[in-house]
């Protein structure tokens, strides 16, 4: 679900739709919204999993705050994903205890 018409924002005009990829699977998202509220359209609730008592935590504060929604973004650990934009082709990946650096390709 998201927020297309706003009480105070007014109507959302962005339009591009883009392909990120989730743990290997093609989503749809819009450009430039940030990829936690692309990950709740598709009905994706997990970012994380914590080290030590292996559950699961998605969003939270959704202000950067906290680090519940962190996942693997571009090989990259640990990103926000409250407060990280969409941009084609991205690829995420959920995260299990504190992540492990990839190599970009």
């Amino acid at each position: 679900m998201r927020v297309i018409n706003h009480p105070i924002l007014g109507k959302d005009e962005r339009k591009k739709k883009v392909t990120i990829y989730v743990d290997d699977k093609p989503i749809s998202a819009i450009q430039g919204e940030p990829i936690l509220a692309s990950l709740l359209a598709q009905g994706i609730r997990v970012n994380r999993i914590t080290k030590k008592m292996k559950e699961p935590r998605g969003l939270y504060c959704g202000i950067g705050r906290c680090t519940d929604c962190v996942m693997i973004v571009n090989g990259i650990p640990n990103v926000r994903t409250c407060v990280t934009f969409v941009e084609e082709g991205m690829r995420i990946e959920t995260q299990e205890g504190l992540g492990q650096w990839k190599n970009k390709k």
